[in-house]
């Protein structure tokens, strides 16, 4: 069965898109079955991943509403993985679907059909609490937040943490925040070593070795329509989702051999 995982933050700017898109290509190039899957109407991990949004014949919205099955809105992307896509229309879901029953898990039991075809499936999470967000914390294992070393975002990561605690007591008691991951990271900024010994600190093991640093190759990327490594794949910021993907699957082959 697939490790189902969500990229989020509350606070915007810190390279959640990015880490989806990135993740999923990495983890595809190393031979894993991956889907990404976008929660975010503005649609950039749709976009990153070469998928026009706004030609989408079915998106997540249409799943969530229960118009189609997930199998008809899952599409293969150029770049080695598949995608369920988003688009301006999921702003309006959440509405539709408030006085469901059972409007939190709609995701979940969505997932449940498909995710014994994958390894990893990946969700792309808005940085905002919304129904929407909800939905894709109940529908997963565990979480990744990518976030700057710089002191707002560890207030933001505060904020977080207690929204996942509340969410794990409430809906989902499987889920965990699985690794903190830094971007943006420049070591030569004394805040920024400073902030990473703090995360150290309090997180321990689940604070990544990788960081992904700043790099213009990572910027660039998502306006060609692709993830960096299929951009320039001798860049830092290739190279360091790579490693992450490679972290991720070490870590995951001791916790298995843990539990056993």
């Amino acid at each position: 069965m697939a490790q189902i995982i969500a990229i989020a933050n509350q606070k915007g700017g810190v390279g959640k898109t990015t880490t989806a898109v990135n993740l999923a290509a990495s983890l595809a190039i190393l031979k894993k079955r991956v889907l990404l899957v976008d929660m975010d109407s503005q649609g950039n991990a749709t976009m990153g991943s070469g998928v026009q949004k706004n030609d989408l014949l079915y998106s997540v919205t249409d799943v969530l509403l229960g118009e189609v099955p997930i199998e008809t809105a899952i599409q293969k992307a150029e770049v080695g993985y598949k995608v369920l896509g988003a688009n301006r229309e999921l702003a309006g879901v959440e509405l539709a679907i408030a006085e469901q029953e059972g409007r939190e898990f709609i995701l979940k039991n969505a997932l449940k059909e498909v995710e014994s075809a994958f390894d990893y499936i990946i969700v792309d999470c808005a940085p905002s609490l919304s129904l929407i967000t909800v939905n894709a914390l109940a529908a997963v294992n565990g979480v990744i937040i990518p976030m700057q070393c710089e002191y707002y975002a560890l207030e933001g990561l505060a904020d977080l943490t207690q929204t996942i605690d509340r969410i794990q007591k409430a809906l989902n008691p499987n889920l965990e925040i699985v690794g903190v991951l830094r971007t943006m990271y420049d070591a030569r900024n004394a805040l920024t070593r400073d902030v990473s010994a703090e995360l150290e600190q309090y997180f321990g093991k689940k604070l990544y070795d990788t960081v992904i640093p700043r790099n213009i190759r990572l910027a660039e990327a998502p306006a060609h329509g692709l993830p960096v490594i299929y951009f320039e794949k001798s860049s830092k910021g290739a190279v360091a989702y790579l490693n992450l993907a490679a972290e991720m699957l070490k870590k995951s082959k001791v916790k298995k051999g843990s539990a056993v």
